[in-house]
């Protein structure tokens, strides 16, 4: 059965903080009214927050679900310095994944193909061939990365293509060793040998290898990088990815550099937008009295370019993100070396890290958390303090880790005691639909599960 309830500020907050003395709320104002299926075990908490408190919390409406808004703001006043119970000595924290959690789309990837485009590298051909081969073994990829002529492709026929274009740049463009301008170099066939094939490779590694292999491979592009250098890279590519629009974007190598790979085609999403609604959500957490994190599985750096920039407003400090770690040389220029120091912050590796640095220093988890892939499942699902959970709809299939949590989001939709919350987005827009449904890029009908 499902009702829409109003109720007064003073029964919302006798509810909510246990007051017993009402009287002086005794006039009924408007609330916002939303489904909510009523259970035996949840049918007090059902009661929805008024306009004023809803207000208090500091979190715009937006393009949230109703029923997620209301749960966030519930958890925001119950939790946050509002409550009596709040204490700054045991300061409540939330943590959120970044790419496609907190922002439409990937960072790391668009930095990729910024990073590819504008050939800002730092290393020579001789190392760039040993970078692209660590981890990597002999065996073909999938059979979806077979070239244009329908034949497989190894790390064995790729890398010499890459490195033989990439000496080509290498020796000729003025921002490496060579005398000519980027425009000039775009003219040659070797600069779209080049960029495709590594785009190419990195997505054929992800879909062919581990994680834990496939993960890491990205970020030692940035060889040769000083941190900060790395960060306005990120930022400079986000704000690029602003100005272009999304959709798909295709690459294809020339004809004429067959090479030992042969001709190839890669696609990606273009685009990426940060999730307005979720940025805002970032600041009433912060505003509220919680401490905000990010744990991300991109490289440390990119995320720091971007989450801690004050002009795109997520405003996390430095030192409250984790991501992927690399080892530095004596000069502080990044090594292609993961720092063993530090967890892969994907899958398990998310709890452990959020274990070793957060939980040992609070002594219990975080009440909340966010995320949108099975990168962010364990941590979804791993820590006994948690109440909530934001699931970002990426439309999942149900037999999946995230995919199980998303439909266990859709059973529970409504209840004051659902654990999962799904949110809707549009992917022809890159933002937020008042939903727990998403629309896929071209699609008109939104859905709740693939």
């Amino acid at each position: 059965m499902q009702k829409t309830i109003k109720t007064s500020l003073a029964m919302m907050i006798g509810l909510s903080f246990g007051l017993s003395s009402m009287s002086i709320y005794a006039k009924t104002i408007e609330t916002q009214t939303i489904p909510v299926k009523e259970t035996k075990n949840s049918r007090s908490n059902s009661l929805q927050l008024s306009n004023a408190q809803l207000k208090q919390s500091a979190l715009e409406k937006g393009n949230w679900d109703a029923f997620n808004y209301a749960q966030l703001n519930r958890l925001i006043l119950e939790k946050g310095h509002q409550s009596p119970n709040y204490d700054p000595k045991r300061k409540p924290y939330v943590v959120f994944d970044f790419d496609n959690t907190s922002v439409f789309l990937d960072i790391e990837e668009a930095s990729l193909i910024y990073q590819l485009e504008n050939l800002n590298f730092k290393v020579t051909p001789a190392e760039l061939n040993k970078i692209i081969r660590i981890g990597i073994s002999e065996q073909n990829f999938v059979e979806d990365y077979n070239n244009k002529a329908g034949q497989p492709v190894s790390i064995n026929t790729i890398a010499p293509d890459i490195i033989e274009s990439y000496t080509w740049l290498y020796q000729n463009y003025v921002g490496l060793k060579g005398k000519k301008t980027l425009t000039q170099v775009k003219e040659n066939p070797h600069y779209q040998n080049f960029i495709t094939k590594m785009r190419y490779l990195y997505a054929a590694i992800g879909d062919t290898f581990d994680h834990d292999v496939s993960y890491p491979w990205v970020t030692y592009l940035f060889a040769g990088f000083k941190p900060e250098e790395v960060s306005h890279l990120a930022l400079t590519a986000y704000q690029q990815q602003q100005k272009q629009a999304i959709g798909p974007v295709t690459w294809t190598s020339p004809e004429s550099l067959k090479g030992k790979a042969g001709a190839v085609s890669v696609t990606w999403e273009n685009g990426l937008r940060p999730y307005k609604d979720v940025r805002n959500l970032y600041q009433a957490f912060m505003n509220n009295g919680f401490d905000v994190y990010v744990c991300s599985a991109s490289f440390i750096d990119v995320i720091k370019g971007v989450a801690t920039d004050k002009s795109i407003g997520f405003n996390v400090p430095k030192q409250n993100i984790y991501a992927m770690e690399l080892k530095h040389d004596q000069n502080g220029r990044i090594k292609p070396v993961f720092n063993q120091d530090y967890y892969q912050t994907q899958g398990k590796g998310k709890t452990l890290t959020i274990q070793k640095f957060l939980v040992s220093k609070y002594g219990y988890g975080p009440v909340f958390i966010s995320g949108d892939s099975e990168g962010d499942q364990n941590m979804m699902q791993d820590f006994k303090d948690t109440e909530k959970v934001l699931i970002i709809n990426r439309l999942r299939k149900p037999t999946s880790d995230v995919g199980k949590f998303s439909k266990l989001a859709v059973d529970t939709y409504g209840q004051a005691n659902a654990k999962y919350l799904l949110q809707g987005r549009d992917a022809n827009t890159g933002e937020f639909i008042p939903s727990n449904k998403s629309l896929a890029f071209g699609a008109n009908e939104a859905k709740a599960l693939k």
